[in-house]
């Protein structure tokens, strides 16, 4: 199998990845927003979480073409606790109907939108939802973090834990 067919491979497999990459980061987002619950200082955790759901939606919407999504925040106003569970839950959704929508090659496909000074910028689809996973990796670190230096013990929250099994 040369490099070619390796990379076709790949590719014809992105969409799946994706969208497993996005029900981890559910399940994980879930349970560190029911961490976030026993903090007894929630507000610098509330905001980094709210914050994951906002990058979202201005995402989504820079791809949507929506003319408003340039003036959407980036850190927008911080959800109560309890809206954060139902907030993440309806972002979460309208990416993976979004992704599910979208064939192989249109996963794969550079798209367009229009940054904050108005110029046009482009990357692939795949890579801006991959960006989304990752941040949502960094700013979950972060909150870990806060719930140490709060004196709780972090609950295991990486992606290899939904993979591995014990054989022996």
């Amino acid at each position: 199998m040369g490099i070619t067919t390796l990379l076709i491979f790949d590719a014809m497999e992105m969409k799946s990845h994706l969208l497993d990459l996005f029900r981890f980061n559910d399940s994980a987002n879930l349970k560190m927003i029911a961490k976030i619950g026993e903090l007894p200082d929630q507000a610098q955790a509330i905001h980094l979480m709210s914050h994951l759901v906002h990058s979202q939606d201005k995402w989504l919407a820079r791809l949507a073409k929506d003319h408003d999504a340039n003036r959407r925040e980036w850190f927008g106003p911080a959800y109560a606790l309890e809206d954060l569970p139902r907030e993440w839950d309806r972002s979460l959704k309208a990416w993976t109907a979004f992704l599910e929508s979208k064939s192989e090659a249109e996963i794969l496909a550079p798209v367009q939108w229009e940054g904050p000074d108005g110029a046009q910028w482009e990357a692939r689809l795949c890579d801006l939802a991959l960006q989304l996973n990752f941040h949502g990796v960094h700013h979950r670190a972060q909150i870990q973090t806060l719930v140490r230096e709060q004196g709780l013990q972090p609950d295991f929250l990486d992606y290899i834990g939904t993979k591995y099994k014990r054989l022996g």
